[in-house]
């Protein structure tokens, strides 16, 4: 499946609910606590399904916070099953990780993200608005402990806010085997506009010299490691650095509409269609082939919050 650009589009990411349990400050979110417009899994199930169809390989299940749905397990399995999909991801903030680890594994997911922006307790509730860090790191044992593989960590740094927080975040993938990666702030907020607050994956290896470019690929992170690193550090630039041309993904809202670019606030319904098997992937590959060149950030404002697209 590629769209008029000749992408490949093989990676879905499915936003479950926009609830969330937390208040991060970078976020942009709006109407957290609606719950009216979530779907069903087994509606997720039909309309994934369509998508893998037209190719889609790879799943990441996403939200607001996916673990605030009490099916979550039922969700990450039924995904799981579908022909032609060979790998379902969760992007979680962790808070609920240590209680859901194990179950998630046995439901089929193979690997997690885990939001996760400083170690320091102040600046975590900060940025967060909860006292939650502690749960959040004993989710990221759980996670590994329960065989989830790779484990990921997502950091977003701002430049008086958590910045000097990096080196510790750092430590963590220099003493176990697991992946820190920096993403730049993007304009989803009134701190997401404001390029002054911004740390650039450049910035970050002019403070850190000691990172030295590692071969995995990473898709849409640039990964390096140290000397006695267990896990890799990512830096993942899609402000000062597009990755545009190389795009494989598309986003399926909690509502049934779908979102060909983060960077733009378009969106189509594809409800009209759940019942109609046969003109559900041909409307897909309509949407695929709308999807645009590159991300508008340089001129965005309004629109949804992060956790009505799923990142």
């Amino acid at each position: 499946m590629k769209d008029d650009f000749g992408r490949e589009i093989s990676y879905l990411r499915v936003s479950v609910t926009q609830r969330c349990n937390l208040n991060c400050v970078y976020c942009g979110k709006t109407d957290c606590e609606k719950k009216e417009t979530e779907l069903s899994p087994d509606v997720f199930r039909i309309l994934a399904g369509a998508f893998a169809a037209c190719g889609i390989k790879k799943i990441r299940v996403t939200g607001g916070e996916p673990l605030v749905r009490g099916d979550i397990c039922e969700i990450i399995r039924l995904m799981r099953g579908l022909p032609g999909i060979e790998t379902v991801s969760l992007t979680t903030n962790g808070v609920y990780l240590k209680q859901y680890a194990a179950a998630l594994k046995d439901a089929g997911l193979d690997s997690v993200n885990i939001s996760l922006d400083s170690t320091d307790e102040g600046v975590y509730r900060h940025l967060t608005g909860a006292d939650a860090l502690r749960r959040v790191l004993e989710g990221i044992d759980a996670a590994r402990n329960a065989g989830l593989s790779p484990v990921k960590l997502n950091a977003v740094l701002m430049r008086g806010v958590n910045d000097d927080g990096a080196e510790a975040l750092i430590d963590l993938a220099r003493k176990q085997p697991i992946d820190v990666r920096f993403i730049e702030l993007m304009p989803f907020s009134e701190q997401g506009e404001n390029a002054a607050l911004r740390i650039t994956g450049e910035e970050i290896l002019r403070r850190f010299p000691f990172l030295k470019p590692s071969d995995a690929d990473g898709g849409t992170a640039e990964y390096y490691t140290g000397e006695g690193f267990a896990g890799r550090v990512g830096l993942i630039s899609p402000v000062t650095r597009k990755f545009c041309d190389g795009c494989n993904r598309i986003r399926l809202l909690s509502d049934g509409r779908v979102k060909p670019c983060l960077g733009y606030d378009t969106t189509y319904d594809l409800m009209p269609y759940l019942g109609d098997e046969a003109r559900l992937p041909e409307e897909i590959k309509k949407i695929i082939r709308k999807k645009p060149a590159g991300h508008s950030f340089d001129t965005r404002s309004g629109g949804r919050g992060l956790n009505r697209t799923g990142g």
